[in-house]
């Protein structure tokens, strides 16, 4: 039998596959990249793409203005004839955007999606390209209708290019066990073996107890003990059923909220008029604070509220525990996978209503609920530090970047091999 020798071109091709296999060259697509970060997703990416450049070539695409950043390979406007002042424009300019980024990923060997704003991105490459397509979900639109408020006819076109995005995908990653059942929950026709759940990361270094004039500079009182909320004014984070909460709470204790960055008008108003109504109990921050800054104010809590209605993963939490900071947080979604009740903190729990934004059942016993776990770390120092020692040493166990990264890595061999 004639034995064949692989032509050049064949060898080319071998040692091609070998080193996509070894250190493939992936492009991560998303909304969010620094500085042009606004939620835990853009947080997740650069975590993310710093620690895989160990394993992988990595080259970010993203929404937005120019980047000095060597992760960086483009970035992506969007289609100037896309005008118009309905909410549902804003989807359409997204879509355009993803057609773009598209074309600027032809090298590839595989493509890593993030949220619904690339994921139909992430298909379309691996259908151009023949390239595998990971999707990490960081929140699912149909368990958000809220988002109808703010987006309109948008909605539809988001949570559609969701479920392309994902029920094409080669791997779906799952940022918590949670997160893993409402997929396959809402997406049937994903199979259950293409989902994987591989956790958010942190990194320890950057999140830890710290000194420093921010927080005093901001208006928070050291003397007065307080409680922390960092995140947006969106339906999602229960904002409005802290400050009901917060009715319930000693007078003498400080609510701090990082709160900027409000989905629609009337969630701002809603928001303003329950922080008016708590008067001098309440210093509010309404813009997005650097995360230094951040890390200043967490240091100075008694305690970080998450009175999230809907929380895939929640990585608030993971940020305040990193800082020795002891969590009350709502018992949603992935919360229970980072958060251990009565070590680290307290989850309370969340029965929700039929109304459209998911709002509990009870919204009054909730916020009694809320108050009174709040209350009891606030009347024991001494339990809350505990707590607060126990989550720091959780988030260094199981939650840093690099074991989060080796994972990742490791899904992409799989695909690749």
């Amino acid at each position: 039998m004639d034995s064949h020798t692989p032509g050049g071109g064949d060898r080319a091709a071998t040692v091609m596959d070998a080193q996509a296999r070894s250190r493939p060259r992936v492009a991560v697509l998303t909304r969010e990249f620094p500085p042009e970060v606004y939620g835990g997703a853009g947080v997740h990416v650069d975590g993310l793409t710093a620690a895989l450049a160990e394993h992988a070539e990595v080259a970010v695409h993203c929404f937005g203005a120019a980047r000095d950043d060597q992760r960086v390979a483009a970035t992506y406007g969007t289609w100037e004839a896309l005008d118009g002042r309905g909410p549902h424009v804003a989807a359409l300019r997204h879509l355009a955007t993803d057609l773009a980024m598209v074309a600027g990923v032809a090298r590839a060997d595989l493509v890593h999606s993030h949220t619904w704003y690339t994921s139909l991105a992430g298909d379309l490459a691996r259908r151009c390209y023949d390239v595998p397509h990971v999707a990490t979900t960081h929140s699912l639109e149909p368990l958000r209708p809220w988002k109808a408020e703010q987006l309109g006819g948008g909605y539809a076109l988001s949570s559609w290019a969701e479920r392309t995005g994902l029920e094409g995908a080669d791997a779906i990653i799952a940022v918590s066990a949670g997160m893993r059942d409402d997929v396959l929950r809402c997406y049937p026709a994903v199979d259950p073996d293409r989902v994987t759940v591989i956790h958010n990361g942190i990194d320890p270094d950057r999140w830890r107890a710290q000194g420093g004039t921010a927080a005093e500079a901001m208006g928070v009182d050291p003397a007065r003990p307080s409680v922390v909320y960092v995140g947006r004014v969106t339906r999602q984070k229960g904002l409005p059923l802290l400050l009901d909460a917060a009715r319930h709470l000693d007078p003498e204790v400080q609510l701090v909220l990082l709160a900027g960055a409000p989905d629609t008008p009337e969630i701002a108003a809603e928001v303003r008029a329950g922080v008016e109504a708590l008067g001098d109990r309440v210093l509010w921050v309404d813009r997005m604070v650097p995360q230094p800054e951040v890390a200043q104010v967490l240091t100075c809590a008694s305690v970080l509220a998450c009175p999230s209605i809907y929380e895939p993963f929640g990585l608030v939490n993971l940020e305040a525990m990193a800082c020795g900071v002891p969590v009350v947080a709502s018992a949603v979604g992935g919360v229970g996978e980072v958060v251990v009740d009565g070590e680290t903190g307290h989850l309370v729990a969340f029965e929700p209503g039929d109304d459209p934004f998911g709002s509990p059942a009870d919204p009054e016993g909730f916020a009694l609920a809320f108050a009174e776990r709040l209350s009891a770390l606030l009347a024991d120092p001494a339990g809350a530090a505990a707590m607060g020692r126990a989550g720091r040493a959780r988030v260094e166990a199981h939650f840093t970047w690099s074991a989060i990264a080796a994972r990742t890595a490791g899904l992409y061999r799989s695909l690749l091999a």
